[in-house]
């Protein structure tokens, strides 16, 4: 609960600092507005967390160099350090770009410049033994380092191009596409 000037907050402030010394004083309502900003922040983060176990994003950019975008559902967004990236997202970077993605897995995806990849599916959940990777590289070139299902179900990866399908067994490995 939060209080206003003229509140009982104000009058039991005003009794305490009655018998007590300004810093005895001071240090009373800044212990009080302590205790109202943690209000705030706890409820806040309550608010971000339920936000976040809705967000189903399945990797982040780590680092970005030059000209690096997502299309998402027929918009371009400007990756940077931080961006999330979703099953479907389509990832082009200009002439000269890279970018470095972390899956929640660990797998690690770099793009190279002049590359267009989508994220065709993703799915990890050790629980369930649920596991799936699978990206179409249409043209430029990406670097693949194996996370955790590419350890553990590497059946489940597939690294695509137009003319070929890369199965894992747990490696890492360079593709290009022409």
């Amino acid at each position: 609960m939060f209080m206003q000037a003229g509140s009982v907050g104000d009058a039991v402030s005003a009794s305490f600092c009655a018998g007590h010394s300004r810093a005895a004083c001071a240090m009373n309502r800044t212990i009080r507005m302590n205790r109202r900003t943690l209000a705030v922040f706890i409820s806040l983060a309550c608010l971000i967390g339920s936000a976040d176990a809705h967000d189903d994003h399945v990797a982040l950019f780590k680092n970005v160099t030059g000209k690096v975008q997502i299309e998402r559902n027929g918009a371009l967004i400007a990756a940077a350090a931080g961006t999330t990236l979703f099953v479907s997202d389509r990832l082009l970077s200009g002439s000269g770009a890279s970018a470095g993605i972390v899956f929640k897995d660990g797998t690690l995806l770099t793009l190279g410049g002049g590359s267009d990849i989508q994220v065709r599916n993703y799915v990890f959940e050790p629980a369930q033994a649920n596991y799936a990777f699978s990206v179409y590289l249409a043209k430029g070139s990406a670097i693949y380092s194996s996370g955790k299902i590419g350890k553990l179900s590497p059946e489940s990866v597939k690294v695509e191009t137009p003319t070929s399908t890369v199965g894992v067994r747990g490696t890492r490995f360079i593709i290009e596409a022409h």
